[in-house]
């Protein structure tokens, strides 16, 4: 894996060859975060969901996103770009839907990205309080956004050797724990596969689990935002994409399973509802020891700086396509002489996540139950709406290009499959928004409406183009071909 610093094309083009198979496997996965995944939401779909079917859960939505995965890449053999998911709309749907679409893409990175702020917060300043420096959460949240775009200003490579160092070493100490319980024999109910048993993953509860289990899934999709800058991009970005999904499906599928072994799978979810917190370190206490609890402690904070990282990239990528295409200040189209990175796009996207902060901050609110819940849940509704969106635009592409000769299974029946688990999975985490966020504040109960408005707003705003500057709207989409 090494470090290109390619220089940006005169064009204004990012840095291309910037980035391998490798580094963009990392951007996806570290995005994911696979210890905060497991260890911070698994909790809760074990407790509140259907137990011992939560691994069961993890292959059903892999599965869900290996079907969107199969139009999504062959879609981007022919549209790519660092406008990612606005591409793909504006060439499917129309330029409407996907400004539309660009907008609320931009709000769900922004709300993963404020929300892993806030966890960050928290961890550090108390991993950190013991040693006499007592900061209060915000202080740990805003080094971190400074290092964060001092990293995002770098060519795109830097920050993916640092994701997949931090991506390693946080699978590392769960696969030793999953190893552990598989030498321990298991637990009190030894080995076996019920979790993947239909019975059990279809279960009473596995709508409230695939909410969580979803979520573990965002940021899969980035792997085509770095089509512009990565190596051979024909092969390169949908390899990343199934080795993503399937590297994410598989690694969560298993750990989870495992812990299910060391409980037992009609003992697990009474366990995870007393001690949500507790319920992985309890388990790494008695499998590796007190050591093993301890450095997965630091890690949980290197899991989530990697994901803030990641998500940095991903969003500063949206800003720099709506830049280059004349829908924002040109200057965010702006790549650096020396790394070809978009860092003006850095530096814009950087202030408004301060001034969210911010504005949580003066407000009062708890970086916990509100700035990482609230921004979380948000996150979710975001993210599968795009989606949706996406998988229209996939197959009305090809309906419109019928110079593009795939299959019938690559152009519709795997796009609609997943867009029918996608529209099931956005009604379950509507219908149990307060479970997810925990709370019943009539402001997260309207974020679905304000998604919708979001994509709507940037419909209208592209059709007030279309009337003032037609010449603008006409070449929309043509940045990236």
């Amino acid at each position: 894996m090494t470090i290109k610093e390619g220089a940006a094309a005169p064009s204004g083009r990012l840095a291309k060859n910037s980035v391998g198979l490798a580094h963009i496997v990392f951007f996806v996965v570290a995005a994911a975060a696979p210890l905060t995944a497991v260890v911070g939401s698994t909790p809760a779909a074990f407790a509140f969901g259907n137990g011992a079917g939560v691994p069961g859960a993890f292959v059903l939505a892999g599965i869900m996103y290996l079907l969107f995965s199969v139009g999504f890449t062959a879609m981007s053999r022919h549209v790519g770009g660092a406008g990612a998911f606005y591409t793909y709309i504006t060439h499917g749907i129309g330029k409407p839907a996907g400004v539309g679409g660009a907008m609320m893409a931009l709000v769900t990175y922004s709300a993963v990205q404020i929300a892993i702020y806030g966890l960050f917060g928290v961890f550090m300043a108390g991993a950190i309080a013991p040693f006499g420096l007592d900061l209060p959460w915000w202080a740990w949240a805003f080094a971190a956004l400074v290092v964060v775009m001092i990293c995002g200003q770098r060519n795109i490579a830097f920050s993916g050797a640092i994701l997949g160092v931090c991506m390693i070493a946080e699978i590392a100490i769960l696969l030793l724990l999953d190893v552990g319980i598989l030498f321990m024999g298991g637990g009190p109910e030894g080995f076996g596969v019920t979790s993947f048993a239909p019975s059990t993953v279809f279960a009473p509860g596995l709508g409230v689990a695939l909410v969580f289990v979803v979520g573990s899934f965002i940021g899969f999709e980035a792997t085509a935002i770095f089509g512009e800058e990565a190596e051979n991009p024909e092969k390169t970005i949908p390899r990343a994409t199934y080795i993503a999904v399937l590297l994410i499906t598989v690694f969560y599928a298993f750990s989870t399973w495992a812990i299910v072994q060391y409980y037992g799978p009609t003992n697990v979810q009474p366990v995870a509802a007393a001690g949500l917190e507790t319920f992985y370190f309890t388990a790494s206490d008695a499998v590796l020891g007190s050591w093993a609890s301890q450095i997965m402690n630091v890690l949980l904070i290197t899991s989530l700086f990697a994901c803030v990282l990641s998500f940095h990239n991903t969003i500063n990528r949206y800003f720099f396509a709506l830049g280059r295409e004349g829908l924002a200040f040109k200057a965010l189209g702006s790549v650096h002489p020396k790394h070809g990175s978009p860092h003006v796009a850095g530096l814009a996207q950087s202030a408004i996540a301060a001034i969210v902060l911010a504005l949580f901050i003066v407000s009062g609110a708890d970086p916990y139950t509100v700035v990482f819940s609230w921004m979380a849940t948000l996150a979710v509704i975001g993210i599968l709406a795009v989606q949706i969106l996406v998988c229209i635009a996939i197959v009305m592409y090809f309906r419109k290009t019928s110079s593009i000769r795939y299959g019938v299974w690559t152009t519709m029946i795997a796009p609609v499959l997943s867009l029918v688990g996608l529209v099931v999975s956005l009604l379950l985490v509507i219908s149990n928004l307060p479970l997810l966020s925990g709370s019943e504040s009539l402001i997260v109960k309207s974020f679905p409406y304000l998604v919708a408005l979001i994509g709507l707003s940037g419909a209208a705003f592209a059709m007030q183009v279309k009337k003032s500057k037609p010449a603008l709207y006409a070449s929309l989409g043509s940045a990236f071909e």
